[in-house]
């Protein structure tokens, strides 16, 4: 599974050939959320409250890329490092 960003101690990664729709994992801490790339609704899991709202801010600023890493994971690509939210 490989990180594609990491920012406020927030890991965002990619499953190669992952399930629909379109998603990407939210780690912090002991927390993990599936966050779908569409919508970004919790689609699995959970994250503290300030931990969900920079995860959202970062993908709402990323979303073109988070979809193009998702397509090159669905190939068993290695997906494109994206930049951290700051």
């Amino acid at each position: 599974m490989p990180t594609i960003s990491v920012f406020f101690g927030i890991f965002i990664r990619m499953y190669f050939n992952d399930h629909a729709p379109p998603h990407f994992h939210a780690i912090y801490g002991d927390n993990e959320a599936v966050i779908v790339i569409e919508d970004l609704a919790v689609r699995e899991g959970s994250l503290p409250r300030r931990a969900l709202s920079l995860v959202r801010e970062w993908a709402e600023l990323h979303r073109g890329e988070l979809q193009a890493d998702w397509e090159l994971c669905r190939a068993r690509q290695t997906p494109l490092q994206i930049a951290p939210l700051e």
